[in-house]
């Protein structure tokens, strides 16, 4: 009965080891874009050159998006940095996995609102798009209590 109950939170007797795979992979994937991005701690220039690239090819919709985010861009790539790098280490070491999918998902989906990837057929065969955003939902809803994590 017990091993009913356990099932019924989440699946984590029978899919617990394929969801902590996939919430390790999903941080060494985030680890990695922040650490590519530890520059960006330091000056935000990089950011700002990629930000004059997003609005070349911007829809009215990210075109006003970007337009409220472009006076924030210091602080934005400080955090960008921050929050790939504190979900990465979050998402392996399997700490508050529910909560860390969830921002991080908000964090992929403005990424991909600020650069106008979501509104172009490519997003759709980008690994940081729908994939991405799938493990990050699935993490999300079911991710708690998963083996080889801080969570239990």
């Amino acid at each position: 009965m017990a091993h009913r109950g356990h099932a019924a939170r989440g699946g984590a007797s029978t899919h617990g080891p394929a969801l902590a795979l996939l919430r390790v992979l999903v941080g060494v994937f985030f680890l990695f874009h922040g650490i590519e991005k530890l520059g960006w701690l330091a000056s935000s220039e990089a950011l700002v050159g990629r930000f004059d690239e997003f609005l070349t090819g911007a829809t009215p919709l990210n075109r006003w998006y970007l337009d409220r985010l472009g006076p924030g861009l210091p602080v934005f790539a400080r955090l960008t940095v921050l929050g790939e790098l504190g979900a990465g280490l979050a998402l392996v070491a399997g700490f508050w996995t529910r909560l860390t999918a969830g921002l991080a998902l908000v964090m992929v989906l403005n990424f991909h609102l600020a650069t106008g990837a979501i509104f172009r057929f490519g997003f759709l065969t980008d690994a940081s798009g729908l994939p991405l955003l799938g493990a990050l939902a699935a993490l999300a809803m079911v991710g708690g209590r998963l083996p080889w994590g801080l969570d239990k």
